[in-house]
């Protein structure tokens, strides 16, 4: 599995995913995002610049580091070190760290949403992300120790060619890029 022993996705599953459902059809949007496991990329400003790429499993954020962040591009392959576990509530940090033991400098949640798993397996997941930047299908696959790979999957939201790090470096909740909430 992941960097531990259980799954990554343990809020998920049919009685889940239906009840998202309904309320989508419904219209009430507000249960059905609660009612799936979120995801959220954080571009963090620290010893160097990462983005951060967390799934909900239970009620922690499993995290990987992503020096190069995310790519639509299926053909672009991005290394993901898996790092400590970290709350839902830290997925929610949008600011400056001075000093903190997790690391100093700004975070800016660079993208967020829901995320659904398709398969999981050790060493392998698939999921589908329904984010503001990041659409689609996605894997992270284990080829080391430390060593994961991020890749987008072939598929409607695919955007070979495209470089989505750069076209939309600011926050999806302030509009702020890293370096101007750093210059607040």
């Amino acid at each position: 599995m992941f960097a531990g022993a259980e799954p990554i996705i343990t809020t998920a599953g049919p009685g889940r995913t239906r009840t998202a459902l309904r309320a989508v059809l419904s219209g009430d949007h507000t249960e059905a995002v609660a009612a799936l496991p979120r995801f959220v990329v954080q571009l963090h400003d620290a010893t160097t610049l990462h983005f951060d790429f967390r799934l909900q499993s239970g009620e922690v954020l499993r995290s990987w580091a992503v020096p190069k962040g995310p790519s639509l591009d299926p053909g672009i392959r991005r290394l993901a070190v898996p790092v400590e576990d970290h709350s839902l509530s830290a997925g929610e940090f949008e600011g400056v760290h001075d000093g903190q033991q997790r690391g100093s400098g700004a975070v800016i949640i660079w993208d967020e949403g829901t995320a659904e798993i398709v398969r999981e397996e050790p060493g392998h997941v698939s999921f589908v992300l329904h984010g503001r930047k990041l659409s689609g299908g996605f894997a992270l696959t284990r080829t080391g120790d430390q060593r994961w790979i991020l890749v987008k999957v072939r598929d409607e939201d695919a955007r070979p060619g495209s470089d989505i790090v750069t076209e939309r470096p600011a926050s999806v909740r302030s509009g702020l890029t890293w370096q101007e909430l750093l210059g607040r």
